[in-house]
């Protein structure tokens, strides 16, 4: 199954499943860091450096994903993820900036 049939639409995306996904500290960091780079960027997974297993860190980016806040594409080797800025911006006006302050810049 392709990750797209897992994104929610923009109409679809849920606030409580949402802030479930961000409720996690390193969720959270994955968004934020998202948030600071510049729009449409694409990231590895495992560039995020987080000190988990990499079964694990699947987990949190498929929790994201299924949260309708990452677009993650399979490039074979590798996923590459970005944050769904726009959608977010429009269904949940504002969320992006609480995330991002409530962690401190790097």
């Amino acid at each position: 199954m392709a990750a797209d049939d897992l994104e929610p639409t923009r109409s679809s995306m849920d606030l409580g499943v949402v802030l479930a996904a961000v409720a996690d500290p390193l969720r959270r960091q994955v968004v934020h860091e998202l948030v600071l780079s510049e729009d449409g960027v694409e990231r590895t997974c495992a560039s995020f450096g987080l000190p988990v297993s990499k079964s694990t860190r699947s987990h949190h980016f498929r929790v994201l994903r299924e949260a309708g806040l990452v677009k993650q594409v399979d490039h074979g080797n590798f996923s590459g993820v970005t944050l769904r800025r726009a959608d977010i911006h429009s269904r949940f006006p504002g969320l992006l900036e609480l995330i991002s302050a409530d962690l401190p810049t790097e």
